[in-house]
């Protein structure tokens, strides 16, 4: 069973934080979920690796974690909040920041507002189903001028849903959502499972969650932070079907961080963790095993390569 804590951030929101694995393990992975969602769209990685020291939060507003006031409903405080869990949760060593969406979004900021902090500190990335140009790329799988209709409409919707306060009415309407939820947000195959999860995810989310980020999120511009990230292992995943973040966003991704992997899953959405979870589980797991590798030569160790069973 993992170990529930709380981090504590400097405004008094509290976040729900979950810690799985070794203690001693060389590396530390820390999970960030997409927008409306929480830490149990991991679920399935969390179970696959075990033997992994592994930090799952739920983000201010979403989740477990404490409500979020309007002014903080933004990325650069997402970025801020993930400083705080890491310096609490693995306030030394190699880390592995893997974002989905709103996560991998975090991580740019993380990583624009704490540079320094960022090359000493993290190993490895994967970056799932996200984007570095806010909705430059997201059609929503519509024509180009239906999409730009949907989305004017959608953005005055949030900022609507953003003055609602931490209530969620819509707790009582899943079954409702569900179908445009499922086309929304999974490719060709679905299983009831991992609709149910992420269907939970976006019952918990209040309505200032699902509308104040919205600008933020719409706004961000970070291809030029991703430049810096030269050396650091990366993989980039992204479903030819994605509806929110189609390939296009994970191809500048990695078009912009040298040296990164990009993998295209036939067939899938935007929930690749529940669509395609082997995948993603092997993108960890390799990515992981290529920071401990690096940190042992960086530092001239024999023995266990990464704690995962591998010799060096």
């Amino acid at each position: 069973m993992p170990e529930r804590s709380e981090v504590t951030l400097p405004d008094g929101v509290r976040l729900h934080v979950e810690t799985s694995g070794p203690a001693d393990a060389p590396v530390t992975v820390i999970l960030l979920h997409g927008w409306c969602l929480d830490r149990r769209i991991w679920h399935r990685q969390l179970e696959a690796l075990g033997d992994v020291r592994m930090v799952a939060y739920d983000a201010r507003g979403h989740g477990r974690s404490s409500s979020t006031v309007l002014e903080s409903a933004t990325l650069p405080q997402l970025g801020a909040d993930l400083a705080e869990v890491i310096r609490v949760t693995a306030p030394d060593g190699p880390i592995v920041l893997a974002g989905h969406s709103l996560g991998g979004m975090t991580i740019m900021e993380y990583a624009a507002g704490h540079p320094d902090e960022f090359a000493d500190r993290v190993a490895g990335l994967v970056l799932v189903s996200t984007t570095a140009e806010g909705h430059t790329h997201t059609r929503y799988g519509l024509p180009a001028q239906v999409a730009s209709l949907f989305r004017y409409y959608e953005t005055i919707g949030a900022g609507v849903l953003a003055r609602c306060g931490t209530w969620r009415p819509h707790r009582m309407m899943t079954p409702v959502l569900r179908p445009t939820v499922r086309w929304l947000l999974f490719g060709d195959e679905c299983d009831d499972a991992a609709l149910t999860v992420t269907m939970s995810g976006v019952g918990r989310a209040s309505l200032r969650s699902i509308g104040a980020f919205r600008s933020s999120i719409g706004a961000q511009q970070r291809l030029e932070t991703l430049a810096a990230w030269h050396g650091v292992p990366t993989a980039v995943l992204v479903g030819d079907s994605d509806r929110l973040t189609p390939p296009a966003c994970a191809e500048s991704i990695a078009g912009a961080i040298p040296g990164a992997e990009l993998s295209l899953l036939p067939g899938a959405g935007h929930m690749l963790m529940l669509e395609r979870p082997r995948a993603v589980t092997k993108a960890i797991r390799d990515v992981t095993a290529r920071a401990a590798g690096a940190t042992r030569l960086k530092h001239g160790r024999r023995g266990p390569a990464n704690g995962l069973g591998e010799a060096a």
